[in-house]
């Protein structure tokens, strides 16, 4: 196959090529190129007998495993799109999604068929592949039967510009908005970062992120596409620093893509030198800054590899990079998110949507073939989420509205100035502080809060919050993170809800939540005693 129109093309086109080659490992075990494009047309022949239709919209719902590799060119092979579910989400945030993008099919484990019976009630799911479980609610299918039926490829047809997968990230309104990209917009992410990082059949990558994260694009898409090996990373690892240093040092990984935080974390507690990472080529990271101190000292550490600062929101996949290079003892500035990368073009535009001038921040906007289709069943998200810019007659250029804040340097780098909007990153995971706030607003007990953001020892941000509660309640802070944490994902439950009699307030009358966060990082009260932040 020499044409790639598809995402599903790229498995097909590395079995041809590399069939005896270890495609996916995980925890020991792996699968070859070639076996994995069987399982996959597997999958795709059992979810077209339960009736999966183009254009559907798949659920996947597993933990990380060899199915999870399986389970996404499973999906398209059936000309379906996937629809990735955090399995440590709340079950009314999982059945939101699967009821909004109109779900009837979810692939999932045994280790999932507690859960499946809730997820059903009260949404369209109706069939779970991958669970023998006897659910009444639902037609189950186990693994065992699905790779009976065999490695053809089904015939579907299917274009580049339908749908490959639908992403949902946190909402400012208080409910998730998802993401839809086409196999072109992930086909183009795909060949445009390989090519840029340089990826071949002799590499090793480092899948870090789970699904439902878009850092996993890379993994799954630009590996593949190259015939590289991807290592799927348990999640246990991702908790063990020094046990995850020993998997890079054991599989002989080249490529590492992560959150900033994931390598901060291996460089405080992974034992870094005391490991052989010479097989590391390229070390990629992004989502939130690294400190330029953190940063020199991992250099030092891997000195075999390149390191890069990868950009660009889940809309439209990476868009930026910079190539870090070494960097000088005193050298104390931000990093830079870099330049635009080739196919794509990028503005800055003040607040009147004009083009800022040279050296003034403006908003960036982006043009590119990795920018997805829109937001699911968001109107109103999509007038909004777009800069168009006439051309000629009704022709226009479309642009992504990223809401992040820039200024251009002189030499043409880019530097992060600060968001439009609440938007955050925590641990790499984008979170609308908003949704946090509708969380906590909804609570029984609580008259009034207030949701803001802390500065951490490790180059990320913690989520605080504030409540003032109805007259005569009685919960205390524990109760009210247990219970906000049935709407929102563990990542955006704030670390700190402070129980308070009132707020610092704007002349206007409004909560000052820059006071509300100058007052946390100034004074803590820890076990009954008040110190001092540093």
């Amino acid at each position: 196959m020499s044409t790639l129109h598809l995402l599903s093309h790229i498995l097909d086109r590395s079995a041809d090529r590399f069939p005896d080659k270890d495609a996916v490992r995980f925890n020991g075990q792996a699968l070859t190129y070639a076996e994995w494009a069987t399982r996959a047309n597997a999958l795709a022949s059992a979810l077209i007998a339960q009736g999966v239709r183009r254009g559907e919209r798949v659920g996947i719902y597993l933990n990380k495993s060899l199915e999870s590799a399986v389970t996404i060119y499973g999906i398209w092979k059936a000309g379906a799109a996937y629809v990735p579910l955090d399995p440590q989400s709340p079950p009314a945030r999982l059945k939101f999604a699967i009821a909004d993008c109109g779900m009837r099919h979810i692939v999932t484990s045994p280790v999932k068929a507690a859960a499946l019976d809730e997820l059903a009630t009260g949404t369209p799911l109706e069939c779970a592949i991958g669970t023998n479980d006897s659910s009444p609610m639902l037609r189950c299918m186990p693994w065992d039967e699905v790779y009976a039926l065999g490695g053809a490829t089904p015939s579907v047809f299917v274009m580049e510009q339908d749908l490959a997968y639908v992403m949902y990230t946190s909402g400012s309104t208080g409910t998730p908005k998802g993401l839809m990209h086409t196999h072109h917009s992930g086909l183009s992410y795909a060949q445009l970062s390989a090519d840029l990082y340089g990826v071949t059949d002799s590499d090793r990558l480092s899948n870090h992120s789970p699904l439902h994260f878009d850092m996993s694009t890379f993994d799954f898409f630009s590996g593949p596409l190259r015939g590289a090996t991807t290592v799927i990373i348990p999640e246990a690892y991702t908790k063990l620093p020094a046990s995850l240093s020993k998997l890079i040092q054991d599989e002989r990984l080249t490529i590492w893509y992560s959150v900033t935080t994931a390598l901060v974390q291996l460089l405080l507690r992974g034992v870094l030198q005391s490991r052989d990472l010479s097989a590391l080529r390229w070390i990629l990271y992004g989502g939130e800054p690294f400190h330029p101190r953190q940063l020199r000292e991992l250099m030092m550490l891997v000195p075999s590899a390149r390191v890069s600062n990868v950009y660009g929101p889940a809309e439209v996949n990476q868009c930026t990079y910079y190539h870090v290079p070494d960097l000088p003892n005193d050298f104390d500035e931000s990093i830079p998110i870099g330049h635009v990368w080739d196919n794509s073009e990028g503005l800055l535009l003040d607040e009147h949507d004009n083009e800022a001038a040279h050296g003034e921040i403006g908003e960036l906007v982006v043009r590119t073939p990795t920018m997805m289709r829109g937001y699911w069943d968001r109107p109103d998200l999509n007038a909004r989420a777009f800069y168009r810019r006439p051309v000629f007659g009704d022709y226009e250029d479309v642009f992504y509205r990223t809401g992040d804040l820039m200024r251009r340097d002189a030499d043409g780098n880019l530097r992060f100035c600060g968001r439009k909007d609440r938007q955050i990153k925590t641990r790499g995971y984008r979170v609308e502080l908003d949704e946090v706030e509708s969380a906590l607003a909804v609570h029984r007990d609580v008259d009034e809060c207030a949701v803001f953001t802390i500065p951490d020892d490790e180059g990320s941000t913690l989520i605080h919050a504030a409540v003032i509660l109805k007259p005569g309640a009685s919960t205390n802070e524990a109760t009210l993170k247990s219970e906000v944490a049935v709407r929102i994902p563990p990542y955006a439950v704030p670390v700190a809800i402070a129980l308070m009699d009132d707020f610092p307030r704007t002349g206007t009358g409004k909560i000052d939540r820059r006071a509300l966060r100058e007052q946390t990082i100034n004074t803590r009260t820890v076990a009954g005693a008040t110190v001092q932040m540093l």
